[in-house]
């Protein structure tokens, strides 16, 4: 499925995306300046941890800093501007297991320094559901994960470094993010791909009943003002919509009013001040390609004024991340 690039001149930066090379797979820089090269006017990105390049030779608890020094290497090739105008990787999300509690403070550390300036935060993936249906995060966190006393002991230590904290969950572990944001409102949250509602295994054919409860357990998460929301992910295979099952894939227009229900309900929420577009690729790519995922996300996006419109796709994610771009 191609299209016209809507809004072609709209700067936008790219705040979730991923790169790896695994048996099933490679996205890396050239497959992400391809996907930017189809029509949509990306000035800059900001990779987020995924299991990909950890050290196989440093000590247990910092092997995941070689994630980040891959990272770094990649960002600074974009840098060169051999590649093109973009600055892909302006800001890296790392991994480091905060349940070691307050020693976790060295990975950190050593994070930071890596990153040479990018390193703005940690995603710690606490995604668990009960089924067998529903796939635990890479992470295989256990349940109750950011209720646990260590896991908290290490959390405290983000604002010791000036980082963030990326949650990845689903709808029903909501509580447990609010949890979290009122316990430590000094350390900012960005919630994932809007908060991963379920429509798979026990969630399939209960979307009514599913959105209702997303919608409670979100809205009162977004009474922390320390919280914010990415807007996007709902072309995961999670999220049921069985997209990914069909031989062709949807038009923007049709994901657009898929999605619809779940954007506004978020801009609703947390307002167009606390709110940014993401890609989540190459996850998302199984229902859509980058360019009509980027018109879906414009289309949603159509009432908006144009200061809002700027607050979406581009100054929300800078200023988040503190992005030098």
């Amino acid at each position: 499925m191609t299209e016209d690039v809507l809004w072609p001149d709209l700067p936008i930066c790219d705040p979730h995306h991923h790169l790896w090379d695994f048996p099933a797979g490679r996205y890396l820089l050239p497959e992400l300046l391809a996907d930017i090269g189809q029509g949509h006017r990306v000035e800059s990105t900001v990779f987020v941890e995924c299991g990909a390049f950890y050290s196989a030779v440093a000590p247990e608890p910092f092997r995941f800093v070689g994630e980040t020094e891959f990272v770094t290497g990649v960002a600074a090739m974009a840098d060169s501007g051999r590649y093109g105008p973009v600055r892909a990787c302006a800001g890296i999300v790392g991994r480091a297991d905060l349940a070691q509690g307050a020693s976790v403070t060295e990975v950190l550390a050593a994070h930071v320094r890596a990153g040479g300036g990018r390193f703005k935060g940690i995603r710690h993936a606490g995604a668990w559901d009960a089924s067998p249906d529903v796939r635990v995060s890479h992470t295989e966190p256990p349940p109750g994960l950011y209720a646990l006393p260590t896991f908290r002991e290490g959390y405290a230590k983000l604002g010791e470094h000036g980082l963030s904290f990326e949650a990845w969950q689903y709808h029903t572990q909501l509580p447990e993010v609010t949890a979290l944001a009122r316990a430590f409102p000094e350390i900012p949250i960005m919630l994932d791909h809007v908060g991963g509602p379920l429509g798979i295994g026990p969630y399939a054919g209960r979307r009514d009943e599913v959105f209702a409860g997303w919608e409670r357990a979100l809205r009162e998460l977004a009474t922390c003002p320390n919280v914010w929301v990415k807007l996007g992910g709902l072309g995961m295979a999670v999220c049921g919509f069985g997209f990914h099952k069909r031989d062709a894939l949807p038009d923007s227009a049709e994901l657009a009013e898929a999605w619809r229900p779940y954007v506004e309900t978020c801009i609703d929420a947390f307002g167009t001040g606390r709110a940014m577009f993401e890609s989540n690729f190459p996850v998302d790519s199984v229902s859509c390609s980058y360019g009509v995922l980027w018109n879906a996300l414009k289309r949603l996006a159509s009432g908006a004024g144009e200061a809002e419109k700027a607050q979406l796709f581009r100054d929300n994610a800078v200023k988040f991340y503190s992005l030098a771009v």
